[in-house]
């Protein structure tokens, strides 16, 4: 595992996408909570801002795990980009030709979606503490910090989905096209038709929304807890449906890599 990791840091390490896609994302979320935060979005009245409160340990994790499933898609693009370009330049050839076992070409590319999946947490992890910190008081660490693993996971799926759609199509541009069509457009039609179609809301357990539907808008939380209504979701069925989406995102992507050729 380790032999493998540091292959693809001797790729990426030099590869200006990888740099520029990453601190679009470390420097985007932290900005887009800092505005928030600071009164750029404000709601309330006089200098009553509620969003404050979504930055207490109380809210925090919840928060930005919700805004982070919106700004790791720059990560799910690099994801998308460093994988096609194996295609691209053919050094998936080479790397077979060095000895390594197409398993092994595999299994590299996830270790790469799982490092990549765990620094975002800790950077995550980071933020909340600084925003936690700011707007409440470190006798309330850790709030509701279960909140983080739900953001774990969310990242993985994203990762996982877009190394599968990489893999399906070889070409950065028609995957990055095909991610972003379903992403935002196919999947939400498909979760409101089901939805509207079945009592039961089915369309919540697709593939992105599955995660996506552990971190809800966390004001309709805040909203639900001054008003006293009783709605908690089925996390359980989240979690264990995300999990098992990301099962198959590996299965059928060894499935395609070993029977096709290269």
């Amino acid at each position: 595992m380790q032999s493998l990791l540091a292959i693809e840091w001797l790729k990426l390490k030099r590869y200006r996408t990888f740099w520029i896609l990453i601190g679009c994302f470390t420097f985007l979320l932290a900005a887009w909570n800092y505005g928030i935060s600071g009164g750029v979005l404000k709601l309330g009245a006089g200098d009553v801002n509620i969003l404050n409160q979504a930055y207490t340990f109380s809210h925090v994790w919840e928060n930005l795990g919700f805004w982070t499933s919106f700004f790791v898609i720059f990560l799910s693009i690099l994801i998308i980009i460093i994988t096609t370009n194996e295609y691209q330049f053919r050094t998936n050839r080479q790397n077979i030709i060095d000895g390594w076992s197409r398993l092994e070409f595999y299994h590299a590319k996830w270790i790469v979606v799982l490092v990549l999946s765990i620094l975002t947490t800790l950077y995550v992890f980071l933020l909340g503490m600084v925003f936690g910190g700011s707007y409440g008081s470190f006798s309330e660490f850790p709030g509701n910090i279960e909140k983080l693993f739900y953001a774990f996971i969310t990242t993985i799926n994203y990762f996982g989905f877009s190394l599968l759609v990489a893999i399906l199509f070889k070409r950065s541009g028609i995957s990055i096209g095909i991610f972003f069509l379903y992403n935002m457009i196919i999947e939400t039609l498909l979760k409101n038709l089901i939805n509207w179609k079945l009592d039961f809301k089915a369309g919540n357990y697709l593939p992105l929304q599955s995660s996506d539907e552990l971190l809800p808008f966390p004001l309709m939380d805040m909203a639900k807890a001054m008003l006293n209504i009783k709605d908690a979701p089925p996390t359980l069925s989240y979690i264990i449906t995300s999990l098992v989406w990301i099962c198959l995102y590996y299965l059928i992507g060894r499935r395609v890599l070993m029977r096709r050729d290269w």
